[in-house]
């Protein structure tokens, strides 16, 4: 399973439910993909066909929206 954390122009932000304790979040559009830690700090865990610019702007939206996928993390991993 894989939900959706939230779509912001052609990114979707979301994480796979079987996947790695550490809390990140995966961004995928249709020129490629993209995986930021949240925790401890917010980093760039890998990507492939993104530019340095959308990769900028993908990190940007992880900084502005950290609290609201962490919400979302914990909310599906507590189940």
């Amino acid at each position: 399973m894989c939900p959706t954390v939230f779509k912001e122009g052609p990114y979707r932000f979301f994480f796979f439910s079987r996947e790695e304790s550490r809390k990140h979040v995966h961004i995928a559009c249709t020129e490629g993909e993209a995986k930021f830690w949240i925790e401890p700090i917010i980093s760039l865990a890998t990507y492939h066909g993104l530019s340095k610019q959308q990769l900028k702007k993908l990190q940007s939206l992880v900084e502005n929206r950290k609290h609201e996928i962490i919400s979302a993390w914990e909310d599906h991993f507590s189940c």
